[in-house]
């Protein structure tokens, strides 16, 4: 059985959903991570599955996660907690709970923020505002959490790139192929940055 060089938990986004391949499968930006870095596809491993929640990721994606534990994680989740039955308090605990289990001194882990996915939508101006409210709120969350674990996080929330419609597909709550090609390039830039991996 080959080692997990790299696992990615979380949501569609993770998935890949907005990024299709010509057999309907979905690439996605962990997959072309996992490219970028040099990881062969049967090290990688994607947990990530169609509107999850944070919830979720606690009870279903972090024991397999933390089995044969991978240098290299990344955790993107929460805009489904965001957009549905959100609860501020266990928000912010499952996110704690998430990047506390993954974090060590022989993993590298990383995430991104909430970009302003309400101003995709098709929404009345209300309720845009609440929404928005939320995503700033679950951006502070993310940041103390970050910096508390050391967990590395993509700011794509201020970055110029990620407002408007360019690079997110006609749903307005995925990327499209670009956006998920652009967020493996950041992402991998982030990492090359401010970590190193073993060729092992």
């Amino acid at each position: 059985m080959p080692a997990v060089r790299f696992t990615a938990l979380g949501d569609s986004f993770v998935e890949g959903r907005g990024d299709v391949a010509a057999d309907g499968s979905y690439i996605g930006w962990a997959s072309r991570f996992a490219r970028r870095m040099g990881v062969p596809a049967r090290e990688v491993r994607n947990l990530g599955a169609y509107q999850t929640t944070t919830q979720q990721v606690v009870d279903r994606q972090l024991r397999p996660a933390l089995a044969r534990k991978s240098p290299l994680i990344g955790v993107v989740v929460g805009v489904n907690d965001l957009v549905q039955d959100f609860d501020p308090d266990r928000f912010a605990r499952n996110l704690d709970t998430i990047f506390r289990s993954l974090a060590g001194l022989d993993t590298t882990v990383f995430t991104a923020s909430y970009p302003d996915i309400p101003a995709n939508l098709p929404l009345p101006e209300e309720f845009r505002g609440l929404l928005r409210e939320r995503f700033v709120f679950a951006n502070t969350v993310l940041a103390e959490v970050c910096a508390a674990t050391g967990t590395l996080r993509l700011d794509i929330a201020v970055h110029a790139d990620w407002a408007g419609r360019r690079l997110w597909s006609p749903d307005g709550l995925h990327p499209n192929a670009e956006g998920h090609r652009l967020f493996a390039e950041q992402m991998a830039d982030l990492v090359e940055r401010t970590s190193w991996l073993t060729a092992a």
